[in-house]
C-alpha cells in the first residue's frame, strides 16, 4: 500500500515521463476591498492573464505602465496629458520567477504593483466577456494607459485620454490611497472600457443618458470584478447564507470607512424617482442590472436544487418577495448551509458571468449619439438573447420593466 501512494504522489518515480506545465499568468496581491475593511485585512493572490516574463518593470506591459513620480503632480487637464514628463521614483521589478506577489503591502512599490494589478484586471475580465482585445479609445495618439497610483492630498480619482491617477482620501492613513481601492480603480477602468468599446459621441450630448449610462456602467464593472474575487465571493456567501436578497458587500460600493458609502445597487429607485444629476440618474439601470443579477443566480439554484423556491414566480424578486418568505425558504439552517456553499458559490459565479458578457456585448448594439437608457436596455435585452443569457430574458425584462426603464 505505501509504494501504491509512493507512486501516485511521486509519478515519476512511477515511470512517468515528467510534463511541463503551461504559463498560468503573472502573480501579484491585491485586496478585493480596502484593508481597513473587516474581513479583506489581507491580499489575495491573483493572477494576470499575460505569462509570468511578459510584464515588465513598472510594472508594464503593452497596454499599461505604472508611472510614479518623484514630486506631486497636478492631476491631468487639458491641454497637459500623458506621457509625465517628471522625474520617477524606480519602477518595482518582478521577482526571478516574472510574478509581483513577492511585494508586500508594506513595500513603497505596493501601490504601483498593486494599483496596475488592479487596473489589468479588470481589462482581463472586460476582454474574456467580449472575446477579443479592446483596442484603447485614444489610440494611435497615445499607445498604452499610464497610471499615476498616487497624489497626495487630491481627494479624487480620474481618467481620461491616456491616463488612470488615484489620489487619496481626506484621512491621512496608510490604507487611505485609492490605489488600495480595487472599487475606486474598476469604476474609472470602467470608463476607459466603455468609451473604448462604444466611442465618444459629437458635440454636446447634455440632452441624453449618456453620462448616466457611463456612470451605471461603470459601477456595475466595479460589482463585477469584485465578484471574481474568491475572497468576496466566500466572505459574502457564508456570511448571507446564500441569500443575495437581503444587504451584504454586494451592495456597498467603493467605501471609505465601514460605515459611510457613496453608492448602493440596493435600493427601490424606480426613473420616476431620480433627478436629472447623472450619477443620481444612473441609479436604476445599475439597480436593474443588480436584480438580473440576482434573479438569475437565485433560478440556478432552484434549476440546480440546491433551493425550492423558483424566483420566475415573481415579475421581480427581491421587490416583491416578503421578508420572512425570504428568511424561510432560503436561509435555514447554518449547518445546511455548508453542505449548500460551493453548488451556490458556482452558481453566482455562473451569473455574474452571464450578465457581464451580455452587459459589455450589448454595447456594440449602441450608437453612443443617440444612447437612451431604453435604448441601453433593449441593447442588453439583445446582447442576452444572443448569448447564455438567452433561458433569462424575460426575467432580466421583468426587472428593467419594473425600474421603468422600459414600458
Amino acid at each position: 500500500m505505501g509504494a501504491t501512494l509512493d507512486a501516485i504522489a511521486n509519478p515519476r518515480d512511477a515511470g512517468y515521463e515528467a510534463v511541463s506545465e503551461p504559463p498560468l499568468g503573472t502573480r501579484f496581491l491585491v485586496f478585493p476591498q480596502p484593508p481597513f475593511v473587516r474581513g479583506y485585512e489581507k491580499p489575495e493572490v491573483v493572477w494576470i492573464g499575460l505569462p509570468a516574463g511578459h510584464i515588465l518593470a513598472g510594472p508594464s506591459d503593452s497596454r499599461m505602465y505604472v508611472a510614479n513620480p518623484v514630486e506631486p503632480k497636478r492631476p491631468y487637464a487639458l491641454p497637459d496629458l500623458p506621457p509625465y514628463r517628471g522625474i520617477l521614483l524606480p519602477p518595482a521589478e518582478p521577482g526571478p520567477d516574472g510574478h509581483f506577489d513577492h511585494i508586500l503591502p508594506d513595500s513603497p512599490d505596493f501601490l504601483s504593483v498593486h494599483s496596475y494589478a488592479c487596473a489589468r484586471r479588470v481589462l482581463d475580465v472586460c476582454e474574456g466577456y467580449v472575446g477579443r482585445q479592446i483596442t484603447w479609445f485614444f489610440e494611435p495618439t497615445i499607445a498604452r494607459l499610464e497610471i499615476v497610483p498616487r497624489i497626495p492630498h487630491w481627494e479624487n480619482a480620474q481618467s481620461g485620454f491616456g491616463f488612470l491617477e488615484l489620489g487619496e482620501s481626506d484621512q491621512a492613513t496608510p490604507t487611505s490611497c485609492f490605489a488600495l481601492n480595487f472599487d475606486s480603480i474598476a469604476h474609472e477602468m470602467g470608463h476607459l472600457i466603455l468609451l473604448s468599446e462604444l466611442g465618444i459621441p459629437y458635440g454636446d450630448r447634455q440632452d441624453s443618458d449618456f453620462f448616466a449610462y457611463h456612470e451605471a456602467v461603470a459601477d456595475f464593472i466595479s460589482l463585477l470584478g469584485l465578484l471574481h474575487f474568491d475572497t468576496a465571493l466566500d466572505r459574502l456567501l457564508r456570511r448571507t447564507r446564500g441569500n443575495l436578497l437581503i444587504h451584504n458587500e454586494l451592495d456597498r460600493f467603493a467605501e471609505i470607512s465601514d460605515e459611510k458609502q457613496i453608492r448602493s445597487f440596493n435600493n427601490s429607485l424606480r426613473v420616476a424617482d431620480v433627478s436629472y444629476e447623472v450619477h443620481d440618474r444612473s441609479k436604476p439601470f445599475a439597480a436593474a442590472m443588480f436584480d438580473g443579477l440576482v434573479e438569475i443566480y437565485q433560478t440556478l439554484l432552484f434549476e440546480r436544487r440546491v433551493t425550492d423556491l423558483d424566483p420566475r414566480r415573481f415579475s421581480n424578486l427581491r421587490q416583491q418577495m416578503a421578508p420572512a418568505l425570504m428568511e424561510k425558504v432560503i436561509l435555514g439552517s447554518k449547518s445546511d448551509y455548508e453542505l449548500r456553499h460551493f453548488a451556490s458559490k458556482a452558481a453566482l459565479q455562473e451569473a455574474r458571468d452571464i450578465v457581464g458578457e451580455a452587459l459589455v456585448r450589448s454595447w456594440r448594439h449602441l450608437d453612443p449619439d443617440y444612447l437612451t437608457f431604453e435604448a441601453a436596455a433593449e441593447a442588453l435585452l439583445k446582447a442576452a438573447d444572443e448569448g447564455r443569457g438567452r433561458p433569462y430574458v424575460g426575467q432580466f425584462e421583468d426587472c428593467i420593466r419594473w425600474r421603468q426603464i422600459l414600458f
